[in-house]
């Protein structure tokens, strides 16, 4: 288990995006319900709880509570590049819930070499939020579970968005 940081969630990324973010994620990752036994995702990566793969092993379990402080470390760990490569997105939390989802998917190197955080950094918010959804592929291939995350990501993008 990671040790725990003294940073929590809301403090890095503000109460309102915590309280999107965290659900919003589990629901995506896991189904709502973290799973305790480590185990593959579709491209193959080791993956435990609620979509964590940092020092995930075979015959790793994990307990409830582990899975929180899991999970609670990883969207800090996903939310503070995304904050440096996007910092408009302070502020904006439901733009800031849906762009550290995208990272937490796909990395935070790819987030922020994304056409969704130059769109974000050119003020084009609307397109920032359509470009949720070219990212829809697993190993090269359109992945149905995807095509409807980036849909879910993408309205969330939308709610409130700054004019």
């Amino acid at each position: 288990m990671p040790a725990r940081s003294r940073k929590s969630l809301a403090g890095v990324v503000g109460l309102a995006c915590a309280l999107l973010l965290a659900p919003f994620v589990s629901g995506w990752e896991s189904g709502g319900k973290p799973r305790l036994d480590a185990y593959q995702d579709i491209v193959g990566v080791w993956t435990i709880c609620d979509g964590e793969t940092e020092g995930v092993k075979p015959g790793m379990r994990e307990t409830l509570a582990g899975c929180a402080a899991r999970n609670e470390a990883a969207l800090i760990r996903h939310a503070e590049p995304v904050l440096a490569c996007t910092p408009t997105l302070r502020g904006h939390p439901h733009q800031l819930a849906a762009a550290v989802s995208l990272a937490y998917n796909i990395g935070t190197g790819a987030y922020c070499r994304s056409t969704v955080d130059r769109r974000f950094d050119a003020g084009r918010w609307r397109a920032a939020c359509d470009a949720f959804l070219m990212w829809n592929r697993a190993s090269g291939k359109v992945v149905n579970g995807l095509v409807r995350r980036r849909q879910a990501e993408r309205d969330l993008c939308l709610k409130d968005l700054p004019r």
